[in-house]
Formats: structure tokens, sequence, C-alpha cells
């Protein structure tokens, strides 16, 4: 990564124009492919850095960056309007967000719609989560030095996201918790805050298929397409937005799983479409088995280790439906967003001289969920040869407890139902006498137990005598 370069594409949405700005400073680079990384940014592959070059290129609307001090700002926009989505929350929404921001963000942020699982909620430092308040958000800090991730302590506006995160940005390593750090903030910028009510909860989703044209709305369709080299060939990629150029599509989106999705496409020019992929011999009917996987950038290794596993699964005909795989290097530091982690050991430094085997760790999220952020150990220090096998127990384990959370919060709701409560009701308007609250309208505190009040005592509502009253349940 250090000897990268990497394109930031804000919330990984990008215009067919755009994007062939990015084509045409890679081919001048004499490239024939390009990336797309791990935050819904482009990737170029190695290359020598020409500054000759460079300097043709300075107005990239989208920023040229090599240093790795910046981060590009992920979002769930991809997901709007074809995945399952929070009520209020459109594309329009997203894309205010992201214009809001005038500055290149050094600490990694995510602004999600909880309802989708196709962008990753908590892989950020700065993650913003959308509420069920109109043009509200939670916020998720894991800052860098904090032992734990904590909320900040109210629902943030919309229109008030990119300021604050800039603050918090500024602010946050004078900060020793999330008290101190929310009150840096309030003495700095005046904000238009909401008091959080209930706390974020989020349902296990499985992940979704998200290859190949499929119907949007009435008259539209979406595209999701998918490089299993993860190198995307540039002169697919300019004809592809010269398409979108001709037939009025305005967005193109990359995704966090190296992949891209067109939305918006008009049903007429669903044909054209199909005879460009057909003629570029693109294939948009890759297995799930493939769709699901996230990989470090540019790392052939990882590349290989995937292929080996994903063909053992499809000898083996197993399905891993709603989950999803990643690989990593142990010791990286990387916040995983996957169901599954395959880790690779480092070598110790004292036998870094001699050839020795690679070994795995296996890691699965609790309730194979990776909203929850917790990751539990299945095996340690295997090796190569065994990592389909184990991945293979795990995804039956998967769907063998697939729905008992559910089943399990059910259980405590009807728990909660059958807690029962002694009340005095008036037998001619229903209105109850709660010995907990008494009655502040005839002066009877609360803790007053029923038997204790007077025999003057009326109904407040409709004056019916004390007699009137029976005890029921509720």
């Amino acid at each position: 990564m250090v000897d990268l370069k990497r394109v930031f594409i804000k919330g990984g949405v990008l215009s067919p124009s755009e994007l062939k700005q990015i084509i045409s400073y890679a081919e001048s680079l004499n490239l024939d492919a390009i990336h797309f990384g791990s935050r819904q940014d482009i990737i170029f592959p190695e290359h020598k850095i020409n500054t000759e070059i460079d300097s043709q290129f300075p107005k990239l609307s989208t920023g040229m960056i090599s240093d790795l001090t910046y981060q590009n700002i992920v979002c769930s926009y991809v997901s709007s309007d074809i995945f399952p989505s929070t009520s209020w929350l459109n594309g329009a929404t997203y894309l205010y967000i992201l214009e809001s921001f005038k500055y290149q963000p050094t600490l990694k942020i995510n602004v999600s719609d909880p309802q989708q699982q196709f962008s990753p909620l908590f892989s950020g430092q700065l993650n913003f989560i959308a509420s069920a308040h109109e043009d509200y958000w939670y916020l998720n800090l894991r800052l860098p030095n904090w032992d734990a991730s904590v909320y900040f302590p109210v629902l943030v506006y919309s229109w008030d996201i990119s300021k604050i995160a800039k603050v918090i940005e500024e602010t946050y390593q004078d900060a020793d918790d999330i008290d101190e750090l929310f009150m840096l903030i309030t003495n700095q910028i005046e904000t238009n805050s909401r008091t959080i009510e209930t706390e974020l909860k989020i349902d296990f989703k499985p992940f979704p298929y998200y290859e190949g044209m499929n119907k949007m709305g009435i008259n539209e369709y979406w595209l999701g397409l998918y490089w299993r080299n993860n190198k995307y060939d540039l002169d697919f990629l300019n004809d592809f937005c010269d398409f979108c150029l001709d037939n009025r599509i305005g967005k193109i989106c990359v995704t966090p799983w190296k992949s891209f999705i067109v939305k918006g496409i008009p049903s007429e020019s669903k044909l054209a479409l199909e005879k460009l992929l057909g003629k570029s011999g693109i294939n948009v009917r890759h297995s799930l088995l493939e769709l699901n996987w996230h990989l470090p950038v540019y790392d052939e290794e990882a590349l290989a280790l995937k292929t080996f596993i994903v063909r053992n699964f499809d000898q083996n005909d197993i399905s891993t439906y709603g989950l999803t795989f990643g690989i990593s290097n142990k010791g990286d530091n990387k916040i995983y967003f996957t169901s599954i982690v395959v880790e690779k050991n480092t070598s110790p430094n004292i036998v870094k001289d001699f050839e020795v085997r690679t070994t795995y760790n296996v890691l699965y999220c609790e309730n194979f969920n990776p909203n929850t952020q917790k990751y539990l150990v299945y095996a340690q220090d295997v090796d190569k040869i065994e990592l389909p096998g184990l991945l293979m127990e795990l995804s039956k384990l998967y769907f063998e407890k697939l729905g008992e959370v559910e089943m399990k919060n059910d259980s405590d709701k009807k728990q909660e139902q059958i807690i029962v409560k002694e009340v005095y009701q008036c037998s001619a308007c229903l209105t109850v006498y709660d010995a907990e609250f008494g009655d502040d309208k005839s002066a009877i505190d609360p803790g007053t137990s029923f038997k204790e009040i007077p025999s003057t005592y009326i109904c407040p509502v409709c004056e019916a005598s004390k007699a009137d009253f029976e005890l029921v349940k509720i």
C-alpha cells in the first residue's frame, strides 16, 4: 500500500466523466487495469511515478492521493434504492452529506444505513449510522489510542455530520473519554442534536447477491459487476463510461467488495448494455461463493488463497448464503467487517532466515453477525490445506444457529408481556387507579393503596363512587 497511488471517491460515488478522467490518467502511466480499494477508493497498481504526467492531471476532481495520512469516506449510497433501507434515507441525502465535507479526513469515516448489510457499519473510526428519526444519526467512535468503541451521547443532525467530524479530528487527542470530547465539541460549534431515546439495535440480515442485471422500480435496472482477479480492464471501463453518458446514467458506485454497481439504467437501454457486456466477454453470473469475500488491497497471495478455498467450496457444493469471508494478515490492526476471517500468522523474527510453513487462524463473529464487532477463535495455527474444511464446518454451524437469536428475542418479548400488575378500575368508564402513581387531582400521594384512600373518593373522570371500582390485572 505504501507504494500505491489512490484516487479518493467520496462515498464511492462518481460520474462517468470523472471515471473517464481517472482512466485517462491510468493510460498515461501505461496501465491496462485499475483496482478498487477496501474503502471505495480506486487503486493504481505498481508503476513508476512520473511527475511530468502527474502535472498534466492537476484537476482530478476526485483527488489524487498518495499520502497514507488521508482516508476516503465510505457510505452506503451504493445500496440505496436496491437493498433494504431506512424509510427517510435516500440517495439525495447521502450526496448532500458527502458534498458537505470540504476537507480531506485523516480519520476513517463511515456514513451507513443499518437496514442494509452490503456496506460495513463499523469499519471506520467515526461511524455515522442512521436512526429512526429523520435526518438524525447515531455516532459510534473507534478512535486511535482509545481502549474501546463508544457512542456519542446524542444523535447527530445530517447537516452537522461534516463539521462534527472535523472538530473530532482536531480535538480527540486532547480528550481522555467521550464526555470530555463531547464537551470540547459543544464549546466549539453549535449543533442541532437530538436526545437518544433508544439504543441502536441492528438485526442480522444476510449478505445480498449483488451481481448482474436486476430490476429497479418500474422502468429501470441496476447492474453489479465483479472481476474475479480484482483487475478492472481500462478499455472496457472506457466503453462502459461512454454507454453511461449516452444513456443519461449519472452515477457509478464503487463498493467495499472491490466491485461496482450502476443504478438507474433505463429499460430501453438494457439490450444495448447486454450486447456491450457480451461483446466484451464480461461474466455477470459469478457464484455468491465468489462475491462475498473481502481481501487486502493488491495482495496476490490472498487472492490465490481465496481461489483455493472457493474451488473447494464449489467442489463440495455447499451454501454460504448470508455469510461473508475475509482474509487478513495478523497484526495489521485492521477493523474486520466480515462474518468469518482467515488470519495469516506472521513468522517469528527468530526464524526469519529459514523457510517455515505459513499457518492461519480462523475467527468468526458472535452470532455470525459482523455488526456485533466481537470475534471468537475457531482454530489456531492451522495449515492452508485445513482451511476449506474448517470454513465449511463454520458454514454448517451458521445455518444450525440461524434464527436462534431472533427466537430468543421473541421469547424475551413474550416473557415481558406476561408480567401482570393489579390495579383498581372504574366499572363505568374504565379509568384505572394505580397505587404506584396515586391520583394528583384528588390529592392522593403516590404509593397510597386503594384501601387507604377515603370512602368519599370518586372517579376523576366520571365521578363514580369508590364502590364502583373493581380489582383487575393488567
